[in-house]
C-alpha cells in the first residue's frame, strides 16, 4: 500500500533521519510535532506514533521495555511540543492512593478541610514502573482513566483535557512487583513493546548525548489538540472495517470461528468489547495522522497487536508451551479475511 499523503508530502518524512541525525522538514502540525520530538528521541518511531494515536483517540498507553530506552523522555518531549502539563509519578511499594489523586487537608485557621489535588491533574501523566505499586494504588487510577475525574471525599474534580496516562513497566524484573489488575489493564487503549535501537540509531543517541541538548519548540497548545481530536472523530470508517474489528476481538474469544480451534486451549479469556471499540478509535486517529479522512484496512492491522495483546488472558498451558499473546494474535490475523471497503475480501 502506498504511503498516504498530507500537505503534498509523504507523512513519514517527519520520521526519517537525515545524515546529520535530524528528521526531514515537517509539513502540517502533526508532522511538526513529530519533528520536534525527534530532535530529542531517536528511533522510537512506533512509540511516538502510538503516543500521538492515544492522544488523538483519548486513550491511554502501557509501555513495556527495559530501562534506558527513552520512554520517559518521549512523553516529556511530546508534552513540550504540545504545550501541555507533564507530571511524572515514580510508583513504589509504599505509595498510597492520596499520593497520586490528592487528599483533604485540615486548615486550622479556618477550621475547614481543603482539597490538595494530586499529580493526576495534568495533561500527560507518566506512571513510571506502575507494577511496583500494590493493587490498591494501581486501582486508584481506574476512575480518572475512564471518567477523566477524581472523587476526593464527597467532591468530584475534573482533570484538564486533553488527558493521557502513559504507564511503563519493566519486563525483566519480577521481585517487588505486583501484576496489574485485569480491570485496569483493559482500560489501556494500547500496550506497546519497546525494543533496543539499531546500531546506527544508537550511534546517533550517543552523539546527541555528548552534545548540546536540542530545545523543543511548542507547536500547538492543548486547545488546538482538542480541536484535532474532534477532527480525528470525523474520520470515516466503513462498516465492513468495523465488522472486521469486531470479528477480530470475537476470534480471540472463539478461535474456532476462524478455523483455529487448537488455539482455544491457550486462551482462558479473550478480548472484551472494549478492544473492538479501542481498535476502531485508534484506527481513525492513525488515519488522521497519516493524512487521510478515511480508514483503510492497514490502519487496523498495524494497530491490532498493540490494542489486543494485553487483553488476552493466557492459560497455564500457553505459558508452559511458551506461547505469547502476540503469537496467538498473529495466527488469528493471518486466518481472518481482510475486508475491502468496496465489498471484496482478500
Amino acid at each position: 500500500m502506498n504511503s498516504p499523503v498530507r500537505g503534498g508530502q509523504d507523512w513519514t518524512d517527519a520520521g526519517r533521519l537525515s545524515p546529520g541525525g535530524l528528521p526531514a522538514a515537517p509539513a502540517g502540525p502533526v508532522e511538526q510535532v513529530l519533528y520536534e520530538v525527534k530532535k530529542v528521541i531517536v528511533g522510537q518511531d512506533v512509540l511516538i506514533e502510538r503516543l500521538l494515536v492515544a492522544l488523538l483517540a483519548r486513550g491511554h498507553i502501557l509501555v513495556e521495555g527495559v530501562p534506558g530506552l527513552a520512554k520517559t523522555l518521549a512523553v516529556k518531549s511530546l508534552a513540550e511540543a504540545i504545550g501541555g502539563q507533564f507530571h511524572r509519578v515514580q510508583f513504589t511499594p509504599d505509595l498510597v492512593p492520596a499520593d497520586i489523586l490528592g487528599t483533604r487537608i485540615y486548615h486550622q485557621p479556618t477550621g475547614e478541610f481543603q482539597v490538595s489535588l494530586g499529580p493526576v491533574f495534568t495533561n500527560l501523566l507518566l506512571a513510571d514502573e506502575i507494577n511496583r505499586a500494590p493493587a490498591k494504588v494501581q486501582s486508584a487510577l481506574l476512575e480518572v482513566m475512564q471518567e477523566q475525574q477524581v472523587t476526593i471525599g464527597r467532591e468530584t474534580h475534573r482533570v484538564p483535557l486533553p488527558f493521557l496516562v502513559m504507564a511503563t513497566q519493566n519486563p525483566i524484573e519480577s521481585e517487588g512487583t505486583y501484576p496489574l489488575p485485569e480491570a485496569q489493564v483493559d482500560r489501556f487503549m494500547m500496550k506497546v513493546l519497546v525494543g533496543y535501537p539499531s546500531a546506527t540509531e544508537e550511534f546517533v543517541v550517543v552523539e546527541r548525548a555528548i552534545g548540546t541538548a536540542a530545545a523543543i519548540v511548542r507547536i500547538i497548545d492543548p486547545e488546538a489538540l482538542v480541536a484535532m481530536q474532534a477532527e480525528a472523530d470525523r474520520v470515516y470508517i466503513d462498516p465492513s472495517l468495523i465488522e472486521y474489528a469486531v470479528s477480530l476481538a470475537n476470534a480471540t474469544r472463539q478461535p474456532g470461528m476462524v478455523g483455529l480451534a487448537d488455539l482455544a486451549r491457550y486462551v482462558t479469556f479473550g478480548a472484551s468489547p472494549r478492544a473492538s471499540i479501542s481498535l476502531v478509535l485508534a484506527a481513525r486517529a492513525l488515519a488522521y495522522i497519516r493524512g487521510r479522512e478515511y480508514v483503510v484496512p492497514q490502519d487496523l492491522t498495524d494497530l491490532a497487536l498493540d490494542v489486543l495483546r494485553h487483553r488476552l488472558v493466557l492459560s497455564y498451558e500457553a505459558l508452559s508451551d511458551d506461547v505469547t499473546a502476540d503469537a496467538v494474535l498473529q495466527k488469528i490475523l493471518a486466518a481472518l479475511p481482510i475486508p475491502d471497503p468496496a465489498g471484496r475480501s482478500h
